[in-house]
């Protein structure tokens, strides 16, 4: 009997266990960095005894108006691609899921076929791309659109353009996943009640899309903020940004405490940021609009 009762007991907490080994993972390498980064920002040196050594010097060094307008730089530097991302996956996922039977499939795999390649490779590509010999140049000479080279790398114009590559198919999926659900007979009963198409998809179908719109900006806009890569080789170094500047800290200064008080405060305007994206968004394209 006390053998049953406990096999009842792990049935009926399965759920639990299954998930444990996910939630263990996530302690380790999620919460427990955040803990010590955090504790890191108020220490003034690593040794023992960590209460004697709390201090928040490290803060006051950043309350800078050059280390804000870097974080101010990276806010923008997300929305912008979030927003282009959008622009440019909400059509082509509306013309997978309405406007395609039998290349649905295919197309999803030429969508997702990018992954497969390294994040560090498929950005390198563009060198070959953006340089003055590169491909886009020799097709604008081509055609006669241009009578020498443009200067495209070390731009803001290479770091718009690569991310909005990279992280397009964030924001493609769960807009596609959404849109997936609704039922096709909207377009035919909003036809009925005298609705044009575009009347259609800006009053019904966007609404009835925003969980995917929003899972697509944050998926989109919060690595976008700490992107440092792209910045990095395609602009050249031009111009700080979040991901910059804590690499900076860490890995060339080695001021691992500057570094966390820095991550700390740029993790703090992103929640906000965060917060008060959630709320735009949930009035431009919240269901109360259909």
């Amino acid at each position: 009997m006390k053998n049953k009762g406990i096999k009842a007991a792990i049935l009926k907490e399965r759920n639990f266990f299954l998930s444990a080994p996910a939630l263990l993972w996530q302690i380790i390498f999620f919460y427990i960095p955040i803990v010590f980064i955090v504790a890191v920002s108020v220490l003034h040196r690593l040794d023992y005894s960590i209460f004697d050594n709390i201090t928040f010097s490290h803060y006051a060094i950043l309350f800078d108006s050059s280390y804000y307008k870097i974080i101010l730089r990276s806010v923008v530097l997300a929305f912008t691609n979030a927003t282009l991302c959008f622009l440019v996956a909400y059509p082509v996922a509306y013309f997978l899921v309405f406007k395609t039977k039998h290349l649905r499939n295919l197309l999803l795999f030429l969508l997702v076929l990018p992954f497969w390649a390294n994040f560090l490779v498929q950005v390198y590509a563009w060198f070959f791309i953006l340089e003055r010999g590169g491909f886009l140049n020799s097709i604008l000479l081509g055609l006669g659109i241009i009578a020498q080279p443009l200067h495209l790398l070390n731009s803001s114009f290479a770091i718009y353009v690569v991310m909005l590559f990279c992280y397009l198919p964030f924001m493609i999926m769960p807009i596609y996943s959404s849109l997936e659900k609704i039922n096709k007979s909207v377009f035919e009963a909003s036809s009925d009640l005298g609705a044009s198409t575009w009347q259609t998809i800006l009053r019904v179908i966007l609404p009835l899309s925003s969980s995917g719109i929003r899972t697509g900006f944050f998926l989109v806009f919060i690595p976008s903020f700490g992107e440092f890569i792209i910045p990095a080789l395609l602009g050249g170094g031009k111009k700080m940004y979040v991901g910059s500047l804590i690499s900076y800290f860490f890995l060339e200064t080695r001021n691992v405490f500057l570094g966390a008080a820095f991550t700390c405060l740029s993790s703090a305007v992103l929640l906000v940021s965060i917060f008060v994206l959630n709320l735009l968004l949930r009035k431009f394209f919240g269901r109360d609009r259909v």
